[in-house]
């Protein structure tokens, strides 16, 4: 065998191999993305979820804070307001990224 016959079977084997490489790459990458999609719903309904929680627990907080009169009350109504609406529009905007 001459060196120029055994450097065409090797870039011949190196193409085959490369080429079979790719398409087991590309199958493992969709395969990932479906995986990743197919949590985005349920992962997007817990931070829901946790939004409600968290404004119920702080809409408990600014009624206890307000009916004993203290002064510090818009600041806790705001903190927790905007804590939910990040929640929510995180959720939202990642979403939209993802899917």
């Amino acid at each position: 065998m001459t060196k120029k016959q055994l450097f065409l079977s090797a870039a011949i084997l190196l193409i085959a191999s490369s080429t079979s490489a790719q398409g087991n790459g590309m199958a493992g990458i969709t395969e990932a993305t479906n995986m990743v999609t197919s949590y985005f719903d349920p992962a997007t309904k817990l931070i829901y979820a946790i939004g409600a929680v968290v404004g119920l627990i702080g809409g408990v907080k600014v009624y206890g804070k307000f009916s004993s009169g203290d002064p510090d009350t818009s600041k806790t109504a705001a903190s927790w307001f905007g804590a939910c609406i990040f929640l929510i529009v995180a959720a939202t905007i990642l979403r939209s990224f993802f899917l």
